[in-house]
């Protein structure tokens, strides 16, 4: 097994991963050093390895010092600029990074609202060639998981990190046993993009159906959270959950009540029991405390 030498740039995680597997690389760039793991790396890796915090790579200074390490491979989990050409091209076994999604689909920064919001049952992270244009290298491997029906963006991203990080180790371990990452060109016909989304698609439509309304949640919660008007106060769902009685004819899109011990809104189609929601004070209110707070100004039915 011959040693690589590796430049690996992103979550301080990934770093540590590659680390305890055996692939210590020879130059760290954390592009948020303060994230879990950052004083680990600086801590137990800073001694054996150069660890540049948030470096600008775009600096010559910075190219030249990931240069002097005579990188064989880049690697990157999570790094949150673009990686310039001269750097891609440096490593004589190439550049890959790995994208919590099934490339093509959702290309970019927010590909877990995307995933939910658009209510795919299947989602996974993908090992690519790292290129000029974001997400849009080589698909060397794929690994995918089923989206629970309740999963919400920080749970579904916890599950794609313990496959994004057996995909980086993955890597590394094929290129040390000599093995090229070999390739697929993306289908520009399947590729669909992942920004990330503004105010307004954050802000609950209760013309919507219910359906829609619960996956905007689950995609926005925790952060930032489906913005909504409820009982007169301005409040972030976190969870809600689609209401499977009856409501009252008369009673329009956005009209809160109280329905046993449920708050439940009514949609534009259906209804919605919403369970969690997030005060602009920043206080989280789960069931009995909505009741508790908005119950006198509610109708019961």
């Amino acid at each position: 097994m011959a040693r690589i030498r590796i430049a690996y740039v992103g979550l301080p995680l990934g770093a540590l991963a590659l680390a305890s597997a055996g692939f210590t690389p020879a130059l760290i760039g954390l592009g948020h050093p303060d994230a879990p793991g950052g004083r680990r790396v600086r801590r137990n890796l800073g001694k054996r390895t150069l660890v540049l915090g948030k470096p600008d790579l775009h600096d010559p200074a910075v190219q030249a010092a990931i240069a002097s390490v005579r990188p064989d491979v880049l690697l990157s989990w999570f790094w949150p600029q673009r990686i310039p050409a001269s750097l891609l091209a440096l490593p004589r076994l190439g550049a890959y990074g790995v994208h919590p999604s099934l490339l093509p689909r959702w290309r970019g920064p927010d590909p877990y609202f995307w995933a939910l919001h658009q209510g795919d049952s299947e989602t996974g992270v993908t090992l690519h060639r790292l290129d000029d244009a974001y997400d849009t290298g080589e698909v060397i491997s794929q690994r995918r998981l089923q989206i629970g029906a309740d999963e919400n963006a920080w749970l579904l991203a916890k599950r794609l990190d313990r496959l994004g990080l057996a995909s980086l180790l993955d890597a590394a371990s094929q290129l040390t046993d000599g093995k090229p990452l070999l390739g697929t060109v993306q289908d520009e016909a399947y590729a669909t993009a992942a920004p990330s989304p503004d105010d307004e698609l954050l802000s609950i439509d209760w013309h919507s159906d219910a359906g829609s309304i619960v996956r905007l949640v689950r995609a926005a919660a925790p952060y930032p959270g489906a913005a909504t008007e409820l009982a007169d106060a301005l409040v972030e769902v976190l969870a809600a959950r689609p209401f499977e009685g009856s409501l009252p004819a008369a009673l329009l899109p956005a009209d809160a009540v109280l329905v046993g011990e449920q708050l439940v809104v009514k949609a534009g189609a259906g209804a919605v029991v919403v369970t969690r929601v997030r005060t602009e004070a920043g206080k989280v209110l789960r069931a009995h405390e909505l009741r508790a707070l908005f119950g006198a100004s509610l109708a019961r039915v």
